[in-house]
């Protein structure tokens, strides 16, 4: 965990990599709490016996499911002190380069690209975050991010 004790500091680490969280798992009652959370029940996500005679041979996790992942992935990776608040604004840009299998572990890995003033005293965080499944050849999600926080 990268702490840092103010938002000049943060500011300051722009171009760095600020580290890797911890492993997480993406089992089958995960994507299936997803699937009842958003409505999207394709079979692919939810039925373990029609997704072996599909083309990942397993159920896999939604891509929104991955991404949904990394604003607590990336509270292990940092933290900003002497903040009031931090939101999330959106994002530049989203891939999914290879599908997260059932029963797999990920992780998240941030590049800190900008740290910029805004017009409302706030700080706008880019990052790029790279979900890589344990043991995969292609990160699972990459994610160009976009926060505020608030000093």
């Amino acid at each position: 965990m990268r702490v840092f004790d103010d938002p000049a500091k943060l500011a300051a680490a722009a171009g760095e990599h600020l580290g890797y969280s911890d492993w997480t798992l993406v089992d089958q009652p995960r994507i299936g709490a997803f699937a009842t959370a958003t409505g999207d029940d394709q079979w692919i996500h939810i039925d373990p016996a029609r997704a072996a005679g599909g083309p990942f041979g397993t159920t896999i996790a939604h891509g929104y499911l991955t991404l949904s992942l990394i604003p607590a992935l990336s509270w292990q990776i940092y933290r900003v002190e002497g903040v009031r608040m931090g939101i999330n604004y959106g994002l530049d840009r989203v891939r999914f380069p290879a599908p997260l299998p059932s029963g797999s572990r990920v992780r998240a890995g941030i590049q800190l690209l900008t740290v910029t003033p805004t017009s409302d005293n706030a700080l706008q965080i880019k990052a790029e975050v790279t979900v890589e499944r344990e043991g995969g050849d292609k990160p699972v999600c990459v994610a160009q991010t976009l926060s505020r926080i608030y000093p």
